[in-house]
C-alpha cells in the first residue's frame, strides 16, 4: 500500500510519516510548491508520479480567525482545493481519506454529534470545511470523510504549546471554560487513518463504508479542564505552572465564533472499522512525554 500525504508540514502529515515508518507502510508526503492545493496542475502530477493507493488529504487553511477576513484564500484550499483533489484521485484510481473538522456544526446540540446530525457552520473555516465534505463526496466515490477536533502535537502550532509557553511566562493565565470538545492527539489520528486505510485500500465503489466518520479523541473536556491536564503534569515535574482562571466564551471575542459544543460521537468509526482513539488524557500524557524535559 503506497500513501500520499498533502498538508507536510502540518501535525497530521508529519505523525503519518513516523507512523508509516513505524508499521512499514509507504508514506510520502509532498510539500509546496509540488503539491498545491490551490494548483491543480500540482495535484495532477503528484498523483500522476506517486501512483498511491490512497491520497490523504491532511493539508487545509485552519487559521480559524483569519479566515474571517481571507474567505477567499480559505475557499479555495478547504473547498475547491479538495474537491479538484478528489476528482484527480477518482480518475486516477486512488482511493481519498479528507480530513474535516467539528466546525460543521454549530454547537447549539446538548449531546455529542453524529455523522447524520444537520450542518450549520458558524464561521468561515468551518463553511468551507463543509464545502470541501460536499464536494469530495460529490466527485470521488471511494472517499472516507473524517471529521475530527483540537488536533495537538509535540510540534507544530497547537493548544498544548502554547499553554508550554504561556504558562512558563505567566503567572495567571485565563482560559476558555464554556466551550466543550474532544482534543486529538495526532500520532493518535494517524495511526487511526492507517488502521482505516487498510482495510479500504481495495474496497469498491458500491462497498458501504464509504462515507463520513467522527475521528477524535475518547472523552470530553473545555479548553481549561484540558490546561489543566496539562499543567496537572508540569506541576509533578517541578516546572512553573500558572494559577488558571476559568473564562466565558464572552470573557475571550474572537474574530471568528467558536461552537459552544464540539463533541464528536465516534461510535459509527468502531463500529465499522474497529478503531477507537485512546483518551484524551493518554494521549495528552504521550505529548507532554515528548515535550517536556527529563
Amino acid at each position: 500500500m503506497k500513501i500520499l500525504v498533502t498538508g507536510t508540514a502540518g501535525q497530521l502529515a508529519q505523525s503519518l510519516l513516523a507512523a508509516g515508518l513505524s508499521a512499514g507502510v509507504d508514506v510520502v508526503a509532498l510539500r509546496r510548491p509540488q503539491l498545491d492545493l490551490t494548483l491543480p496542475g500540482t495535484l495532477r502530477k503528484a498523483v500522476a508520479d506517486v501512483q498511491p493507493d490512497i491520497v490523504v488529504n491532511a493539508a487545509a487553511y485552519t487559521a480559524v480567525d483569519k479566515a474571517e477576513s481571507e474567505e477567499g484564500l480559505a475557499y479555495k484550499v478547504n473547498a475547491t482545493g479538495a474537491g479538484d483533489l478528489a476528482a484527480i484521485c477518482a480518475r486516477a484510481g486512488a482511493a481519498l481519506v479528507h480530513v474535516s473538522t467539528d466546525y460543521v456544526f454549530d454547537g447549539a446540540g446538548t449531546r455529542a454529534y453524529v455523522e447524520s446530525d444537520p450542518t450549520a457552520p458558524i464561521n468561515a473555516y468551518g463553511r468551507y470545511k463543509l464545502a470541501g465534505e460536499i464536494a469530495v463526496a460529490a466527485v470521488c466515490p471511494r472517499h472516507v470523510i473524517l471529521r475530527t477536533s483540537w488536533i495537538y502535537s509535540p510540534f507544530g502550532a497547537n493548544f498544548v504549546r502554547t499553554m508550554l509557553r504561556l504558562g512558563a511566562e505567566r503567572e495567571t493565565l485565563g482560559v476558555v471554560d464554556d466551550q466543550l470538545g474532544c482534543p486529538t492527539y495526532a500520532p493518535h489520528l494517524a495511526d487511526a487513518i492507517l488502521a482505516i486505510a487498510a482495510q479500504i485500500e481495495r474496497g469498491e465503489a458500491s462497498d458501504p463504508r464509504w462515507g463520513i466518520y467522527h475521528a477524535a479523541g475518547t472523552g470530553e473536556t473545555t479548553w481549561c479542564g484540558f490546561a489543566r491536564e496539562i499543567f496537572r503534569t508540569t506541576e509533578a515535574r517541578g516546572l512553573p505552572t500558572p494559577t488558571l482562571k476559568a473564562l466565558t466564551t464572552a470573557d475571550y471575542p474572537t474574530p471568528a465564533r467558536r461552537p459552544a459544543n464540539s463533541r464528536l460521537d465516534c461510535g459509527k468509526l468502531a463500529a465499522t472499522f474497529g478503531v477507537r482513539l485512546p483518551d484524551w488524557r493518554d494521549g495528552t500524557r504521550a505529548c507532554l512525554e515528548r515535550l517536556l524535559p527529563h
